[in-house]
């Protein structure tokens, strides 16, 4: 097939223009951050100590809680529906880059149509038709046809200017998105699972050491009860033990309901009928307590791990790309279409070379005047892009306040347990003087009593505040972002 210079002349005035198209190109943001966090003591900021730290619950020795948090990264709900979001966006990257290649359709059938030899412009054909007919024999026009047709028709759309490729650039951003988020998502789900984990066995350590300080309140109560009938004591002293005892009875039911709230919630993350989950906390564990101290990184480091930094920037690369292909727009669209088939009146000659045609065509589309519709469709972008850019710098400084105020809350809480081990210490020495004075007759065994009931209270406020620590650890760790997705599991 020849090709004439008047069909060359709009493809090499495409190729030209081509170089002129605007291209917007994507630079990544930069932003100034400081180079140590402000509450950042007893923390190390070595960067390798965190890659290290990236299952850093693993640290807590705790076999029941490791199993589970593998277990809920493969069951949980809400992270299936993350994975199925990642294969739409991958479906739709897909059909953006189709728009790359041609399209083509293929069809076949049978005819069958007759002409009206009455129609006002080909009666008299058909009357000619006839005269000649009954003159020679030959007819030349018949009013009736039939036959078959195979054949395809073939379009593709010429990108020079680049508007398909910047919109299957963004669809593949959209992509990325997505499994940033899934990865997001996991980070959280997980942390979710180990923050009420560990509230459970706070709450299960709490209700044991209240059922022991209860019956030692039960064994004061009676003690009292005897020395008030024996006149040496109150009736005062008598009430004041019974309120004590009502006091830490009414706890119980308060931990239990923690208990029962957190074992709930551990059920619905792991997807789990909630007699699965009893039979995984079955047996009665101390709350696990983590050793050692945060590694938190470099400020920096927030802008590859944060997951909502990373989709804040990725949102500006999309859009940017979005804003691209609608400038793009404002350019010439190329079309190269063929229809390339046979037909005949007989299927036995449908296949003969005599039966073979076509049609090809080189088409050009320019929209130059849309009512200011692609000047407004730009502009939307470019505003679409600012917002991106905001949003992103908002991400940046939330997420350092945010890790900041988790740095401040779990170096105050360090600091509430070690005052609170230093007070637990000194009402093991009330104990043991306490004793000893009884020893020596010179106190009653109630006070004996009293000084055990103090040291189980203040076991209590232990237990409390290593699970202010503990939140405060998790909320920390969740802060300074990264992926928690465990290995899959492969087999042969």
């Amino acid at each position: 097939m020849n090709i004439s210079n008047k069909t060359l002349t709009p493809i090499a005035l495409a190729l030209i223009l081509s170089g002129c198209a605007v291209r917007p190109d994507y630079v990544e943001p930069t932003v100034s951050m400081a180079d140590t966090y402000l509450n950042a003591t007893g923390a190390h900021d070595s960067i390798n100590e965190t890659i290290t730290a990236l299952f850093w619950w693993e640290t807590l020795n705790d076999d029941v809680l490791n199993t589970m948090v593998k277990d809920v990264q493969q069951q949980n709900i809400p992270l299936k529906v993350a994975s199925q979001r990642i294969q739409m966006a991958n479906a739709y990257k897909s059909m953006v880059d189709s728009f790359k290649v041609p399209t083509v359709n293929v069809g076949g059938g049978y005819f069958n149509y007759q002409l009206s030899k009455n129609d006002s412009l080909l009666g008299p054909a058909f009357g000619l038709s006839d005269t000649l007919e009954s003159s020679t024999g030959v007819s030349l026009l018949d009013n009736q046809h039939d036959g078959g047709f195979l054949g395809a028709s073939i379009a593709w759309e010429a990108d020079l200017f680049g508007r398909i490729d910047r919109q299957s650039n963004a669809a593949q951003i959209r992509v990325e998105q997505a499994e940033i988020m899934q990865s997001g998502l996991n980070t959280l789900i997980t942390a979710d699972l180990i923050h009420n984990y560990l509230q459970f066995r706070g709450a299960q350590e709490r209700k044991a050491l209240m059922l022991e300080n209860i019956e030692d309140q039960k064994r004061t109560l009676a003690l009292v009860e005897r020395v008030v009938s024996s006149g040496f004591g109150s009736d005062l002293d008598y009430a004041q033990a019974q309120a004590s005892l009502a006091a830490t009875e009414s706890l119980i039911p308060q931990l239990e309901i923690a208990e029962q709230v957190h074992k709930h919630r551990i059920a619905t993350l792991l997807g789990e009928p909630l007699s699965h989950v009893d039979i995984r906390l079955a047996s009665h564990q101390t709350l696990p307590v983590l050793e050692g101290s945060i590694p938190v990184g470099l400020p920096s480091d927030l802008l590859q791990r944060r997951p909502d930094i990373r989709i804040a920037e990725r949102e500006m690369a999309a859009i940017n790309e979005e804003l691209a292909s609608s400038m793009a727009n404002q350019y010439p669209k190329f079309f190269l279409t063929g229809t390339p088939g046979v037909s005949a009146s007989s299927f036995d000659d449908l296949f003969s070379s005599d039966s073979f045609g076509w049609a090809g065509a080189v088409g050009m589309s320019w929209n130059v005047f849309d009512g200011g519709r692609s000047d407004a469709m730009i502009e939307m972008n470019e505003a679409r892009f600012e917002a991106a850019a905001l949003n992103y710098q908002h991400a940046v400084d939330s997420a350092i306040t945010e890790v900041d105020t988790a740095l401040f809350a779990y170096g105050r809480s360090q600091q509430n347990q070690t005052q609170i081990d230093k007070a637990l210490i000194a009402t093991d020495r009330a104990v043991d003087k306490a004793k000893s004075l009884y020893r020596a007759g010179l106190i009653d065994h109630l006070s004996v009593l009293d000084a055990q009931r103090q040291k189980r209270m203040m076991k209590d406020r232990s237990v409390a505040a290593k699970l202010q620590t503990a939140q405060a650890t998790v909320t920390v760790y969740k802060a300074l972002g990264g992926d928690w997705s465990l290995p899959t599991e492969t087999t042969l």
